[in-house]
């Protein structure tokens, strides 16, 4: 059964950092790609990053670029998620997501299987 379980979720001022974690059980962890999505109030489900099969390759959302950054950590079956410089506007909740094969998408409907989620709030 494949299992994701994200963490490090938190409350933070603006301008500070989180570190987001992703354990991944139940999958070939190294061969898939991996992504993050988040969901504000009211809003779509938007995509984050995401990270080619042992992070050689990654993209990320515009809105996010320079200030976050996805890594793999493939001995512990882990995605990471560093987020730097936050903004009131990245407040949501945060998604870890699988794909079922070697690709790595923007679009949410390519991945499988989907954590819980984490909140992530910036405050001013």
């Amino acid at each position: 059964q494949v299992r994701l379980q994200e963490s490090g979720g938190g409350l933070v001022q603006t301008g500070g950092s989180l570190r987001l974690s992703c354990a991944a059980s139940g999958l070939t962890f190294s061969m898939i790609g991996m992504g993050w999505f988040r969901q504000a109030p009211g809003k779509e489900r938007e995509f984050v990053a995401a990270s080619s099969p042992y992070g050689v390759n990654t993209v990320y959302a515009d809105s996010v670029k320079g200030r976050f950054s996805i890594a793999r950590d493939s001995a512990k079956n882990t995605v990471l998620l560093q987020m730097n410089n936050l903004k009131l506007e990245d407040t949501a909740i945060y998604y870890c997501a699988a794909t079922s094969s070697g690709g790595f998408y923007r679009e949410s409907h390519n991945y499988v299987h989907w954590g819980q989620g984490t909140q992530v709030t910036v405050s001013s």
